[in-house]
């Protein structure tokens, strides 16, 4: 399927997060009281259409990672609800987990590190097919086969175990895994940080074509605004838990809305630039036991007024911009 034929394709919902919070602690205490509560994520409503890759940036702890664990079902949610096709995810995450696996698949952040070190490639790549499909044992050696053609890997190596592989080979692998069930979304958690620049190159084009060889739908979360740029449709940028930022890449690379979507940008290092943003090291930084009552980013913020501080902002269209570009911002930067 060609890149334009995945673009017609795009549109139709897909997945849906509607307020979704989730909240780590809180819990009542032997003798009074409760335990501290951290606000991992906060009222986040957010789309995921079918045959786009959605890109998450943000800095760490800005809840990235609970956002993916909860997509594919790895945790529940607080409040919200989060729906596949229509489906509620939560509920089917407790009543047929089987199902809610074949739907959707997570690739890791540490391909070695999320291999089982004492199984072979072949054992890993034929759990999935075991637990997952209906296939027989020449099925499966059938679908082995087309996994390791389709991450360019070579047959013999499924007989070798994960230590006997590059960092860039290893992630090919957990892809063959994700893909093994033939899912409709996979969620990227940080999938090419721990490689390589020129092999980082090498899997986001992998990842670019089996995408469009299998309808794929991506959510690519990454702290690389680079990586998320060159690969993404959409982009999504998160802060202290909530979505500041949304909008195609193109528009939210070049008519940026949110100051903090403009500090991260000019904070990233890039080839010809000599000069970084900077923040002052003691720059305010909210704390997640106590979330403030208005803008997360407002300390941190030049453009802040008392409203910033007394209510969170609500995420609005800015007028001029690209159509469904928007930004949670009482003041959201122009551009000339």
């Amino acid at each position: 399927m060609t890149r334009s034929a995945m673009k017609d394709l795009q549109g139709s919902e897909l997945l849906s997060i509607a307020d979704v919070e989730r909240v780590f602690g809180g819990d009542r205490k032997l003798f009074g009281g409760r335990t501290p509560a951290v606000h991992a994520v906060q009222g986040l409503s957010l789309d995921v259409r079918q045959g786009e890759t959605l890109g998450v940036v943000g800095e760490s702890g800005c809840g990235k990672s609970t956002l993916a664990r909860l997509v594919v079902g790895l945790d529940l949610p607080t409040a919200g609800q989060i729906t596949f096709a229509g489906e509620n995810l939560a509920e089917l995450a407790k009543t047929d987990r089987t199902a809610l696996a074949r739907k959707i698949q997570y690739v890791f952040q540490d391909p070695v590190a999320s291999l089982n070190p004492r199984k072979t490639i072949r054992t890993i790549l034929e759990a999935p097919l075991r637990h997952l499909t209906d296939l027989d044992a020449t099925g499966r050696q059938k679908r082995l086969a087309e996994l390791l053609e389709a991450v360019n890997l070579a047959p013999e190596f499924l007989d070798r175990y994960p230590h006997e592989f590059s960092g860039g080979q290893a992630q090919r692998i957990g892809i063959a895994r994700a893909l093994a069930a033939g899912p409709e979304l996979v969620v990227l958690d940080e999938p090419v940080s721990a490689l390589d620049v020129s092999v980082q190159a090498q899997v986001l084009n992998l990842l670019d074509d089996l995408k469009n060889r299998f309808g794929l739908t991506y959510v690519f979360i990454s702290h690389d605004l680079s990586v998320v740029e060159s690969i993404s449709d959409r982009v999504a940028v998160m802060y202290f838990g909530r979505l500041v930022e949304l909008g195609a890449a193109t528009d939210v690379f070049t008519e940026t809305l949110h100051p903090y979507t403009d500090l991260l940008m000019r904070s990233a290092p890039a080839p010809g630039r000599h000069e970084l943003m900077s923040e002052d090291a003691d720059a305010e930084l909210p704390d997640p036991y106590y979330p403030p009552p208005g803008c997360a980013f407002a300390a941190r913020c030049g453009r802040k007024t008392d409203v910033c501080l007394a209510s969170k902002p609500a995420r609005t269209e800015a007028s001029g911009q690209g159509i469904g570009h928007v930004a949670a911002c009482y003041h959201p930067l122009t551009r000339a």
